[in-house]
C-alpha cells in the first residue's frame, strides 16, 4: 500500500500543456507516474498502427513508380518498416509501466522513435513530389493526413508522440505545397495540423484524468480495505480497539452500546474480562473466547472469529475481526478491528437447521423425520416383539387441480388436507409429508391389524370430504398403501418400498382404496420389471435425450445457465415421466451408465454455446459411489472441449447418508477439476448445516416449496429464504431460487437477494436446439424471458 496519494494531481486536472506533454514537472503529482498512465496502453494499437503504416507507403511507393529512382523507393520502403519495428519494440517495453515508474530515457527514447518515423515520412513529401506530378502529390497528402488523423486516435493518450509527429509531417506537408506554390493548400494543411494536434491534446488530457480518478479510486479503496471489507462485506457495525497492556481504548459509542456499558466505563477494561462477564471470576471461559485470548495472546490477526460472550447476564454471539498495529518505531501497539453482534443470525441458522426437519407448507415432519421415526418404531418392535405400521398416502385428482387452478390452490388444498390427515391420525401415530401430495403415517405400535385397516379408512373418509379452497369446491380423493414391520420389511428402506407397491396397487384398483402389501404383487413388479428391461437398452436404441430449463440472472434476467433435465420416449411404453424411471434407474443402479451418458451429452450441447453460460447436471448419489466418477466427468470434458469452469454437478442432501465419505471425496475431486458443486433441494429432506462446511458448494438451490410458501406470505418460508441467503452470503455461495412462476415471485425473490432465478416465468424446459438457440439470443442486459 502506498503511503500516500502525493503522487497524484487533483481532479479536475489543471495540467499545463508542458506538464501534460511531460516536457515539465508538474506542480502536484509525480511525473513518472502519469507518463506510465500515458504510455501503458501504446502496445495494444501499434501492430494496427505498424501495418497502417505499412500499406501506405506501398501505396506512396506506387504513386511514385518510375518518376523516382526504384532503389530510391525501396530504401525508402525498407526505412519505414525499420522505424515502425523500432517503435513496436519501444511500445512493447513499455507494456507494463504502469507497474513501475517510468524514466525519462524511455520518455526521449520513444520521442526520438516516433521523431524517426516522422522524418522518414517527411522525405517523400519534400523530395518524391517534385519528381510527380500534383495529383500525386495530393494523393500523397491524403494518405499523410490519415496517418496524421489516424496518430491523433492511437497516440492521443500520449500526447508527446502525437505532436511530434503530427507537428513533423505536418510541416513537411507544409512546405511541399508552399514550393509548388499551393499557397491555399498550404493554410488549409496548416490548420489541419493545428485542428488535429488542438483535438489530441484534449482527448490526452481526458484519457489523463480517467486514469488519475481510477487510480486515485483504487489507493482510497486500498487504504480503508480492512474497515470497508468488514462494514460492506460483513455487515459488521462498531469499531474496537486495545493497547499493548490488552486494555480497550477510544470506545466509540457504538462499541459501549454493544458491551451494554457507558463508553467511560468500559474505557481502560481488559477487553477479555469485558467479554466474559460473570465468567471472569470463576475462569470458565467458554471455548470461542478462550481462543479470542490466545490469539491476541500470540498477536496474531483473526477474521470472523465467532466468540460467545456475556453482557448484561444474556448470553450473546459475536463475530469479531482484528488486526495487530504497530507503533512508528515498529514495536507492538495493541489491536484494531470490528466486531457485530450476530446473535440472531445464529439462531436463525439454528431454526434453519429445526426447520428442515418438518415440511414448511404443512407444517408436517417432512421425510427426514418420517424416516428416523420409522426407524425407531422398527427398533421398538424388534425390541417388544410387537409390529409397527407404515402408511403411505397419495392424493388422487390432486394433479387436475394443480394443472387447472395453478399450484397456489395446489398449496392451499395440501394444507387443509395435512389438517384432517392429523384429527383422523390422533395421538399414538405420526403424520408428515413426503414430498408432492404424498403423505406418510408411522404407527408405532400396530400389533391390532384392525387398528391399522381403520386408521387408513379413517384417512381416506377424511379427504374424500370436499374441500372449500378460495371459493372453489373440490373433490379429490386418497388411495393408501400399508405395511408392517418386521413382517414386510425389517429395514425403513424395505417397508417404505413394500408400502409404495401397495400404494400403486391401491392406485390401479382405483381410488380411494386401501391396500395393504403382499408379496404376490405381481403387477406392479412386472411393470417394474418390463420398464427396468426396456432402460437397459435405452441409450443404445437412441431413446434418451436432454431438455434444458434455463436459469437467469435475478438482477439483469439474462440467461447464466442451463440444467440439463433427462427425458425418455420409449418405443415400447411411450414416453415414461422422469419421476417413474430415474427412481427405477437408481434402484437398478442403471442410473451409473445413464447418468455417464447424461454427462456427455450435456458437456456436448454446452460447448457449443456461449462461453459465460454453465451447464448443471444432476448426479445421483449412486453416480458418486462408483469410483471412477470424477474419470467420467474429465472424460466427457476432454471429449467435448467444454471447460471445467462451465460445468456444474447438482447434488440433494440425500448422498450423504449411505457413504458421506465417499460422497465427499467424489466431489472434492470434481471441484479440484474446477467444476462447480450446488446442492438441490436445500432444507426437503435431509439438511444438514455440517453439509455446508464439509464441501465447498458454489450454489444453494432453494426448493419450490420455500418460494411458494414466501409467495403466500408464509413467515417460516421468508426466513428460512432470507437466512439461506444470508448464510450463502457469507459462505460466498450463490442462491438460486426454484419454481418461480410469476412475476411477483421473481420481484420477491430479487429483493430478498437470491443471485439467480429458474422457473416456468423464464422458461420450460426446451430441447437442445431451442436451448442453443435461445443461449445464442440471450445476452447480459436482454430478458431471458
Amino acid at each position: 500500500m502506498r503511503a500516500s496519494q502525493s503522487d497524484l494531481p487533483q481532479l479536475p486536472l489543471d495540467l499545463a500543456l508542458p506538464e501534460l506533454v511531460g516536457l515539465r514537472d508538474p506542480e502536484k503529482g509525480d511525473w513518472a507516474r502519469l507518463r506510465a498512465f500515458q504510455y501503458a496502453h501504446l502496445h495494444k494499437l501499434s501492430r494496427c498502427r505498424a501495418i497502417a503504416h505499412a500499406l501506405s507507403a506501398v501505396i506512396a511507393v506506387s504513386l511514385f513508380l518510375g518518376d523516382v529512382p526504384l532503389i530510391g523507393l525501396l530504401l525508402w520502403l525498407a526505412a519505414v518498416v525499420a522505424a515502425q519495428w523500432n517503435l513496436c519494440r519501444i511500445d512493447s517495453s513499455l507494456a507494463n509501466v504502469d507497474r513501475r515508474s517510468m524514466t525519462r530515457g524511455e520518455f526521449r527514447s520513444h520521442a526520438i522513435g516516433v521523431g524517426g518515423t516522422s522524418a522518414i515520412w517527411a522525405v517523400p513529401l519534400l523530395l518524391f513530389v517534385p519528381f510527380g506530378t500534383a495529383a500525386d502529390q495530393f494523393a500523397l497528402w491524403t494518405l499523410v493526413s490519415m496517418l496524421i488523423a489516424g496518430s491523433a486516435l492511437v497516440m492521443s493518450a500520449a500526447p508527446m508522440a502525437m505532436i511530434v509527429f503530427s507537428a513533423v509531417v505536418g510541416a513537411a506537408a507544409v512546405a511541399s505545397f508552399l514550393l509548388r506554390g499551393e499557397f491555399t493548400f498550404a493554410v488549409a494543411t496548416g490548420a489541419f495540423v493545428a485542428i488535429t494536434i488542438g483535438g489530441g491534446l484534449n482527448v490526452a488530457r481526458t484519457f489523463l484524468s480517467s486514469r488519475v480518478a481510477e487510480a486515485s479510486v483504487a489507493e482510497k479503496a486500498e487504504t480503508v480495505s480492512v474497515l470497508l471489507r468488514e462494514f460492506e462485506e460483513n455487515e459488521a457495525d462498531w469499531l474496537w480497539q486495545m493497547d499493548g497492556n490488552r486494555r480497550i481504548r477510544g470506545v466509540s459509542p457504538r462499541f459501549a452500546h454493544a458491551l451494554g456499558r457507558d463508553a467511560a466505563e468500559a474505557e481502560g477494561k481488559s477487553f477479555v474480562e469485558l467479554l466474559a462477564g460473570s465468567a471472569w471470576e470463576s475462569g470458565h471461559f467458554p471455548a470461542s473466547l478462550h481462543d479470542l485470548a490466545e490469539r491476541i495472546k500470540r498477536r496474531e490477526s483473526f477474521s470472523d472469529l465467532l466468540v460467545q460472550v456475556e453482557i448484561g447476564s444474556e448470553r450473546r454471539w459475536w463475530e469479531i475481526s482484528g488486526t495487530p498495529i504497530q507503533d512508528e518505531n515498529g514495536r507492538f501497539a495493541g489491536f484494531r478491528g470490528v466486531g457485530s453482534d450476530v446473535t440472531e443470525q445464529r439462531e436463525s441458522s439454528e431454526k434453519i437447521a429445526f426447520l428442515a426437519r418438518y415440511d414448511t407448507l404443512t407444517g408436517l415432519p417432512n421425510r427426514l423425520m418420517i424416516t428416523e421415526a420409522l426407524k425407531e418404531a422398527l427398533a421398538y418392535a424388534e425390541q417388544w416383539r410387537s409390529r409397527c405400521g407404515f402408511l403411505m398416502i397419495d392424493l388422487d385428482r390432486f394433479k387436475a387441480v394443480n394443472d387447472s387452478l395453478g399450484h397456489r390452490i395446489g398449496d392451499n388444498l395440501l394444507v387443509q388436507v395435512s389438517q384432517r390427515l392429523q384429527q383422523a391420525v390422533g395421538e399414538g401415530a405420526m403424520c408428515g409429508r413426503l414430498g408432492g401430495d404424498e403423505f406418510a403415517v408411522v404407527i408405532r405400535d400396530a400389533s391390532d391389524r384392525d387398528k391399522l385397516v381403520q386408521l387408513a379408512n379413517r384417512s381416506i373418509e377424511a379427504i374424500s370430504k370436499p374441500f372449500d379452497v378460495e371459493g372453489h369446491k373440490l373433490y379429490i380423493g386418497a388411495s393408501v398403501g400399508s405395511a408392517t414391520g418386521p413382517g414386510d420389511g425389517d429395514t425403513v428402506e424395505a417397508l417404505m418400498r413394500n408400502a409404495d407397491l401397495a400404494l400403486n396397487r391401491a392406485k390401479d384398483d382405483g381410488a380411494g382404496q386401501h391396500r395393504a402389501y403382499e408379496q404376490s404383487l405381481h403387477a406392479e413388479a412386472e411393470e417394474r420389471r418390463q420398464l427396468e428391461a426396456a432402460l437397459r437398452f435405452a441409450i443404445d436404441r437412441n431413446e434418451l435425450s436432454l431438455n434444458f430449463q434455463p436459469v437467469v440472472d435475478s438482477v439483469g434476467e439474462h440467461v447464466v445457465a442451463f440444467e440439463a433435465l433427462l427425458r425418455w420416449n420409449s418405443t415400447e411404453h411411450g414416453f415414461v415421466s422422469p419421476a417413474k424411471f430415474i427412481p427405477l434407474a437408481e434402484d437398478t443402479r442403471l442410473i451409473v451408465p445413464i447418468g455417464e451418458w447424461v454427462m456427455r451429452e450435456a458437456c456436448r450441447q454446452a460447448v457449443a454455446w456461449p462461453d459465460r453460460l454453465k451447464v448443471s447436471v444432476n448426479v445421483s448419489g449412486e453416480q458418486l459411489l462408483e469410483p471412477g466418477f470424477a474419470t467420467t466427468v474429465v472424460k466427457a470434458l476432454a471429449d467435448s472441449g467444454l471447460p471445467a469452469r462451465r460445468l456444474e454437478v447438482e447434488v440433494t442432501e440425500s448422498i450423504f447418508v449411505r457413504d458421506a465419505q465417499v460422497a465427499r471425496q467424489a466431489l472434492e475431486e470434481i471441484i479440484a477439476l474446477g467444476c462447480s458443486v450446488a446442492l438441490d433441494d436445500f432444507g426437503t429432506g435431509y439438511s444438514s448445516l455440517g453439509y455446508l462446511r464439509a464441501i465447498r458448494f458454489s450454489t444453494i438451490k432453494v426448493d419450490r416449496s420455500f418460494v411458494q410458501g414466501a409467495a403466500q406470505g408464509s413467515r417460516e418460508s421468508l426466513a428460512i429464504i432470507r437466512a439461506v441467503v444470508a448464510m450463502s452470503d457469507s459462505l460466498e455461495m450463490t442462491t438460486t431460487a426454484e419454481g418461480v412462476e410469476t412475476a411477483s415471485e421473481a420481484a420477491m425473490i430479487r429483493d430478498m437477494g437470491c443471485t439467480k432465478i429458474q422457473g416456468y416465468y423464464f422458461g420450460r424446459p426446451m430441447p437442445a436446439a431451442e436451448a442453443l438457440a435461445l443461449a445464442q439470443r440471450c445476452l447480459p442486459g436482454r430478458a431471458a424471458a
